[in-house]
């Protein structure tokens, strides 16, 4: 294993320097920790390790001790969401001493590759019939069903999520995949999409539970939903309206709740609008 090492950017965890059946793949670097792909536990089931390695500039015991502390919080919250039917990846493995986590690796895509694919091909459709393209989604149209239907389906695994005591911290579409639907198996935050050409079909599933946490805050759940909808307008900015009433809407029936949080959501856009105006 020694020359797969070689050719990672960065040394592999110890785990992944056991002998598996294909090499281990980086699927992501961020600040705090590395995503591998790898078949490490068996040839036939992939699955998605989270490792966070040792941080040089912090003193080694503080750094075991939030590495550690990280670890297991993902973990506890990851568990306590599929106890109680929210579609998170399932946890196979965990050595918070060493650092990392183990998972369901979540076929599909993310949502955000869905989105921003059919908001190209609707563009283009549009520029094909002499329109410019650029004009924003209303939703009312029967070309848009598709869409409308997964935003319903973001707004009720967001309030699934919430309505178990879960908040998420960084909600945005790339941290949602669209997992094919499993035969003969209802999904836990939608319909099935009748009639669809497929490109947006699929079950919500919720990811990176990096920066979770175990709250029933109603304050931390509406900046929960911020945090979604700004980085959604950012995203797919031709779609913004439509995603916030479409996501009001199916948070409000997935979770009794919701109109408290909602209430909570204007004061926090509130508060966003006057520090965008004082810079």
């Amino acid at each position: 294993m020694a020359a797969d090492s070689a050719n990672h950017q960065f040394p592999l965890p110890a785990i992944l320097e056991y002998p598996s059946s294909t090499p281990p793949e980086l699927i992501t670097q961020g600040a705090e920790g590395r995503l591998y792909k790898t078949t490490y536990l068996l040839p036939s089931i992939p699955c998605a390790l989270k490792y966070r390695p040792p941080k040089p500039w912090r003193h080694p015991v503080l750094d075991a001790r939030l590495t550690r502390h990280r670890i297991l919080s993902e973990a506890r919250n990851l568990v306590k969401c599929r106890r109680e039917g929210v579609s998170v990846p399932a946890i196979y493995a965990i050595d918070e001493s060493a650092g990392w986590l183990m998972m369901e690796w979540v076929l599909g895509v993310p949502v955000r590759v869905a989105i921003n694919e059919w908001l190209r091909r609707r563009r283009e459709a549009e520029r094909a019939e002499g329109r410019p393209g650029d004009t924003g989604v209303e939703g009312t149209g029967e070309a848009d069903a598709d869409l409308v239907a997964l935003l319903r389906r973001i707004g009720a695994a967001v309030g699934r999520m919430h309505k178990v005591g879960i908040v998420h911290g960084d909600l945005t579409t790339s941290n949602m995949m669209l997992r094919p639907w499993e035969r003969g198996k209802e999904p836990a935050n939608g319909h099935r999409d009748v009639g669809s050409d497929g490109l947006l079909a699929g079950e919500i599933v919720i990811i990176d539970f990096g920066l979770a946490s175990q709250s029933t805050s109603d304050e931390d759940r509406a900046v929960d939903l911020y945090v979604l909808e700004r980085a959604f307008a950012s995203t797919h900015p031709r779609a913004e309206k439509l995603f916030t009433a479409q996501l009001e809407s199916a948070y409000k029936e997935a979770f009794k709740q919701a109109p408290i949080v909602l209430k909570k959501l204007e004061d926090v856009r509130m508060r966003g609008r006057k520090r965008s105006m004082l810079g």
